[in-house]
C-alpha cells in the first residue's frame, strides 16, 4: 500500500493528502470531508511513510501493518477504533503477533485502525499486485 504524501496534521482529525508545497507551508486536503488547508512550518504533521510499529526484533513500517489489516479482512474496513480494549489488542495479535506490547500503546493500536478505515474510505486500500510471469514452454 502506498502511503507517499498522506500525512497526519496534529490537533486535525483524520488523514490529510499533500496537494501542493510552498515556502513555509503545504496545502493538504481532508481524505473525511476534502477540506483544503495550509499547514505551515510550526505544526507538527508526521508522514505516514516514515511511521513505524515496534515489534520485538524491529520496527515494521505501517504500509506494511495495513498491506495485513487489508489481507485480513479483503480490502474492507477493518474493526472500530471504538470498539472495547480487549477486541482491539486482540485483533491485533491476529494482525502482527510480534509486535511489542510494551512500546505499543492502546492509543497507537486504535490510531492503526482509525487510518487504515479512513484510507478505506477514501478508496486508497489495495493489496500489492503480483508479479506473474508467464512460463514459455519449449
Amino acid at each position: 500500500m502506498k502511503l507517499e504524501g498522506i500525512i497526519n496534521v496534529s490537533g486535525k482529525p483524520g488523514l490529510h493528502k499533500i496537494i501542493s508545497k510552498g515556502k513555509n507551508s503545504v496545502i493538504v486536503e481532508s481524505l473525511i470531508d476534502k477540506k483544503r488547508m495550509p499547514v505551515y512550518s510550526h505544526i507538527n504533521a508526521n508522514s505516514l511513510e516514515e511511521i513505524g510499529i515496534y515489534t520485538y526484533k524491529d520496527s515494521i513500517p505501517l504500509a506494511d501493518v495495513f498491506t495485513k489489516i487489508a489481507k485480513k479482512t479483503k480490502c474492507s474496513q477493518c474493526i472500530s477504533h471504538k470498539e472495547n480494549t480487549k477486541d482491539l489488542v486482540d485483533y491485533f495479535r491476529e494482525i502482527l503477533p510480534e509486535y511489542d506490547e510494551e512500546r505499543v500503546y492502546i492509543s497507537d493500536i486504535k490510531k492503526v485502525y482509525l487510518w487504515y478505515n479512513v484510507l478505506h474510505s477514501a478508496g486508497l486500500v489495495s493489496l500489492p499486485k503480483k508479479n506473474k510471469k508467464k512460463k514459455e514452454n519449449d
